[in-house]
């Protein structure tokens, strides 16, 4: 094959840094690319849809592995349909689950804010207690030390 995407003008495609095409190479997300005379790297059209199908899919919260199930389904022409419902059902109770715990760390967070306020508008100036947060943080390490 004389004609082709060298490395630099694949990266500007599907906006992925050459490092990381590299990296999907080793992975075996990409397929070894053929050479050039000079030993250039050169990739197809079908490499620049192959990398824009993982940017996509990883979009979507798909870790590395996953992406690799999927390509593996895709590539092989699998009935794919059901397999594919089954990774999206386990990626959105996933999602729906980091989604609760953030929603816990936010009711953390403003209650530990409203401390902080509540300290900081009844503090005399001169007075230089330690944080009640901080208090409180100190107060629970201490209790899984023992």
């Amino acid at each position: 094959m004389r004609h082709g995407f060298q490395i630099g003008s694949l990266a500007r495609h599907t906006f992925l840094s050459v490092d990381t095409i590299r990296f999907y190479e080793k992975k075996g997300l990409l397929r070894k690319p053929q050479r050039s005379v000079g030993g250039f790297r050169l990739y197809t059209v079908r490499d620049v849809e192959r990398l824009q199908f993982v940017r996509c899919a990883q979009e979507l919260g798909f870790s590395l592995a996953e992406v690799q199930e999927l390509l593996v389904i895709h590539d092989n022409g699998q009935q794919a349909c059901a397999h594919v419902r089954d990774l999206i059902g386990h990626k959105l109770d996933s999602v729906r689950q980091k989604i609760r715990d953030l929603k816990m760390l936010e009711s953390s967070l403003k209650r530990a804010l409203c401390r902080c306020e509540g300290a900081l508008e009844h503090k005399d100036a001169h007075v230089s207690d330690c944080c009640p947060v901080l208090e409180e943080l100190s107060r629970a390490n201490n209790g899984k030390r023992s």
